[in-house]
């Protein structure tokens, strides 16, 4: 496949932007396959840790242009929030388009702005919309201001707004995923991130979306402290979690090689594995929600493999599943209150542009 990673943001970010040009930028959502767990420092700063995943044909957008004052107003287009204040004193982090105003003060811009953003997917969907989010800001306010930064120093800088900043809980996968865009193999350790971009046949590709299916559960993921959850667990030294985040580490080289050579059964198969090793991990993934019940009627319908995406706790279920098979297991968790959503793959990332056009 092509490999495409976001050309249009590295030019726009060397260019001054005159005042009054619109910038425009959107950043893709992620389904990740295998290695969630093992992109949280505690464990890849020992073993060194790795992710499989992909972005999708579900985005993040922003607008960003200037204003004559002094006054910086976010706007949340599909939520109705609405953030302000002054560019010299800074923004109040109060839970409201945090992350935004967060991006804006990493990227100081010369005057007041307004800044528009909507997303494809809400927060706690387990795509990582957050992260999408961050990109795209940070990707329009580097082209406001004519900063050069390359798609490692925006996926860090994301990286170090989101867990250092906001102190928001969660691993580095996201972030990188995002600003890629494709398909990758995302390794981690004390100090470096590589990622890979995995050149899958085009036919596998296509076959691999073919038996796709994505399932919303019916809830968003609420703040359950999950995250810290396995990292005390893991710290507490519990031989159930350590064994499991080490199998998903293994895991994410063979379902990659299986992808490579075409084996897509084999694939769906491994994807089942992946997702037992998850909830041993943490049991608390799915406690509470139901996810397990709609994912054990999937597997009952026919369906292969599969994962709650994300933290747990709610969101979209990823379901691996033979096209002959799918109308059964649709109508099964549809009759459980699932929704589905068609998607493709994505392999632009983070895109930047100018618009003359409001």
């Amino acid at each position: 496949m092509p490999r495409r990673v976001a050309p249009k943001h590295t030019r726009v970010a060397r260019q001054s932007v005159s005042r009054g040009t619109i910038i425009r930028a959107k950043a893709p959502l992620r389904i990740s396959f295998v290695g969630g767990g093992t992109d949280l420092p505690m464990y890849f700063e020992r073993y060194g840790g790795a992710v499989l995943s992909s972005t999708i044909n579900r985005y993040a957008y922003v607008t960003m242009y200037p204003r004559t004052d002094r006054e910086v107003r976010i706007r949340s287009l599909d939520l109705g929030h609405l953030a302000t204040y002054a560019l010299d004193s800074g923004p109040e982090y109060d839970g409201v388009l945090d992350l935004a105003k967060a991006a804006v003060q990493r990227i100081p811009v010369r005057g007041g702005i307004n800044v528009d953003i909507r997303s494809d997917a809400p927060a706690g969907s387990g795509l990582g919309g957050s992260s999408a989010l961050t990109a795209a800001v940070l990707g329009a306010a580097a082209a406001l201001t004519g900063t050069a930064l390359s798609p490692y120093e925006l996926a860090e800088l994301n990286y170090t707004i989101e867990r250092l900043d906001l102190k928001i809980a969660g691993g580095k996968q996201d972030q990188y995923a995002t600003t890629f865009g494709g398909f990758n193999l995302i390794e981690f350790s004390k100090g470096r991130v590589v990622v890979n971009p995995l050149r899958i046949e085009r036919d596998v590709l296509n076959d691999l979306e073919a038996h796709f299916l994505l399932c919303y559960t019916g809830c968003v993921r609420p703040d359950l402290g999950l995250v810290d959850k396995l990292v005390h667990s893991y710290q507490e030294g519990r031989a159930d979690t350590l064994k499991a985040m080490r199998q998903q580490h293994e895991l994410v080289y063979d379902m990659k090689d299986a992808l490579l050579t075409g084996q897509i059964e084999k694939f769906g198969k491994m994807f089942h594995r992946a997702y037992g090793q998850k909830k041993r991990a943490l049991p608390e993934i799915t406690a509470g929600t139901r996810a397990d019940l709609l994912y054990e009627t999937a597997r009952k319908h026919g369906a292969i493999g599969g994962k709650l995406l994300g933290a747990g706790g709610g969101g979209y279920l990823l379901l691996y599943c033979d096209t002959s098979r799918q109308q059964e297991v649709r109508r099964g968790l549809e009759r459980l209150g699932g929704h589905f959503t068609d998607f493709a793959f994505d392999s632009w990332g983070l895109q930047v542009w100018r618009s003359s056009a409001r």
